[in-house]
Parts: C-alpha cells; structure tokens; sequence
C-alpha cells in the first residue's frame, strides 16, 4: 500500500489500536511488536492495557511504515534514522530560537502567503506536531509587537 493511499487522520485526541491499524495500514500486532523496537513510540495505555495513540504517534507510526516498507531500511537502521531526524529537527529548533530577533523579520510587502498557509508535511509533523513554520511565526510576532505598539500609543 503507497503512502498516498493512506486515509487521512482525522482530528481526534486519541485513537485505539485498530483505528491506527486502518489508517496506517498496519496490523494491530506489527504495532505492538514495534513499540518494543522503537523506544520513541509509547502510547498511553488504560484499562485492561488498552493502547490509546495519539496524532503524533500515529504520524510516526506512518514515517516507520514508510522507512521499512517504502524505503527497505532494516528496524535497526529506521531506528538510527528516526534519532537522526529527532536530533536535526532539535538542532533546527535550537538554532531558529537562537536567531529570532526583531531586524530578522520579514517585510510585509515580500510575504507568500501560500508558503504560510501551505500544509506540513508528515515528516516536519513527526518531529513536532506543533509545527508552526518559521515564516508564519514571524508574521504573527510582528503583528503582536504592533498591536503592542498601538496600545502603548493609547495608554
């Protein structure tokens, strides 16, 4: 089954085994047998040690299917793959947080609003399910730095 063929998720809290069996396209004991190989997948668990997954679970449940499925990574090397792209989207963040100041914004006249209103991908998903891209984040700052101006202005 490709990728593209995948339900899409629907916007929900939490989601049982079978649900993330449908919509990844996976079997609920592949599921079970990979929250022992893959230490960054834990859903909650409750009563009766029903699995509880959510959003973020779901979504890198859908980027190991695609290493070992799509892309013939071995477990251990779709292990070493996901650390890999857990600790460059922390250095990523690490270095956007280090260099967001006000002269780094950007001017309104030179703004695609489609790149801001654009979807994230599954892989940008993964790493952080509150993903805001850089961009939108500094539209919104500056807008906020001038509603802050004008209500200074009143006060």
């Amino acid at each position: 089954m490709e990728k593209s063929l995948l339900p899409s998720i629907p916007a929900k809290r939490y989601f049982t085994i079978g649900e993330v069996s449908d919509l990844c396209g996976v079997k609920p004991h592949v599921l079970r047998y990979w929250e022992q190989e893959f230490t960054q997948l834990r859903p909650m668990k409750r009563r009766g040690n029903r699995r509880y997954y959510q959003h973020h679970e779901v979504l890198m449940i859908r980027r190991i299917r695609d290493l070992l499925y799509d892309q013939g990574f071995t477990i251990s090397g779709a292990r070493n793959k996901l650390q890999e792209l857990v600790q460059s989207e922390r250095e990523r963040r690490r270095l956007s947080s280090d260099s967001v100041d006000d002269t780094s914004l950007p001017d309104e006249d030179g703004l695609d609003l489609e790149t801001v209103d654009g979807e994230v991908s599954d892989e940008q998903e993964l790493a952080s399910p509150f993903h805001v891209d850089d961009q939108a984040m500094h539209i919104l700052r500056k807008e906020l730095l001038q509603i802050r101006e004008l209500l200074s202005e009143t006060v």
